[in-house]
């Protein structure tokens, strides 16, 4: 999972929470699709954070009137 976008993981989230929405699936099966979600959901609010962090720190070297220094989204290991 480390080398999944944002979007993969939250793509995958909403799958997860469509299937837990089906009253077909068993409770053990629910069980896996909830520890899953959880980990999915972990995962896609480090990576919000960060990328919170980083928007904040270009707001403050723009406020500074220092170019700000883009460089590429790498995430983490949460």
């Amino acid at each position: 999972m480390s080398k999944e976008t944002f979007e993969d993981a939250l793509t995958q989230l909403e799958d997860v929470v469509t299937r837990l929405e089906d009253d077909s699936v068993g409770l053990e099966e629910a069980l896996k699709l909830f520890e899953r979600g959880v980990k999915l959901a972990r995962r896609c609010r480090t990576q919000l954070t960060q990328v919170e962090a980083r928007v904040e720190q270009l707001l403050a070297e723009a406020a500074e009137g220092e170019e700000p220094a883009t460089r590429p989204f790498v995430a983490e290991e949460a």
